[in-house]
């Protein structure tokens, strides 16, 4: 896989660090590296990139602010000397933050998250997808664990639990440990199935036990119900012939 870079960095060293680290890798391919953000927008606007690596302190804007305004986002690494945005950027959906100073071995754990996220296809059209009813999908899927593929089946998944970049399948056998991301693996199920319940949690209607109040009970497990899905939750079960007090 052939993947287009761009570097927005103001810091003349550590923009230089960037450019040999991308020569180095025969996969990247660096379009442009350039010490403004608004130079960045520029040339974002006249061709698409695959990866950005950008600072976050820069004198115009910050790099959280051009991800904001970008109107076609790239995949995006952060690379700063300070700790405390490493948490907004990740609220971004952004690929990685690096911290300066930056090794190469770190830098290349970085790119390889991102080759992992551009591996995954896209979602199809809506047009395609609504084609599609729920009874002609298939009634499993296949995940990644380590380096071959898993077939799972729907009905034998009781919860599913997001960390960072990986998520954990639970199911009535075994768990299944996948680098995928939680928002393409939800997409992939039934939605009369499945529900988002928390940001870490995706729960099976078949293996809830009991619901109470903000938890949701699978067995000896107690899952919490964010504010934020509360109410999709609370249709999800209504529309299932339940009652969420």
């Amino acid at each position: 896989m052939n993947i287009s870079c761009l570097i927005v960095e103001d810091e003349p060293l550590a923009r230089n660090l960037l450019e040999q680290y991308i020569k180095k890798v025969p996969s990247l391919r660096l379009v442009q590296s350039c010490a403004s953000p608004m130079v960045a927008v520029e040339i974002l606007r006249e061709q698409a990139v695959d990866l950005l690596f950008s600072d976050i302190q820069m004198p115009e804007i910050t790099g959280i602010t051009l991800l904001k305004i970008l109107p076609k986002k790239p995949l995006v690494i952060f690379t700063t000397a300070y700790s405390e945005y490493a948490l907004e950027g990740y609220e971004l959906d952004v690929v990685d933050y690096l911290l300066k100073p930056i090794t190469f071995e770190r830098f290349l754990k970085a790119v390889e998250k991102a080759a992992q996220r551009l591996a995954v296809p896209p979602n199809p059209p809506e047009s395609v997808a609504e084609s599609k009813t729920e009874t002609e999908k298939p009634n499993f899927i296949f995940v990644k664990d380590g380096t071959k593929l898993v077939k799972v089946k729907l009905g034998d998944i009781l919860y599913i639990e997001g960390l960072k970049d990986y998520v954990m399948i639970y199911t009535r056998q075994q768990k299944i440990v996948t680098l995928q991301r939680m928002k393409n693996l939800e997409a992939e199920l039934p939605a009369h199935q499945f529900v988002r319940i928390h940001n870490s949690y995706i729960v099976a209607l078949e293996g809830i036990d009991a619901i109470d109040k903000d938890k949701v009970q699978i067995g000896k497990t107690f899952l919490p119900i964010s504010d934020s899905y509360r109410k999709s939750f609370k249709e999800f079960i209504e529309q299932n012939n339940l009652r969420l007090e």
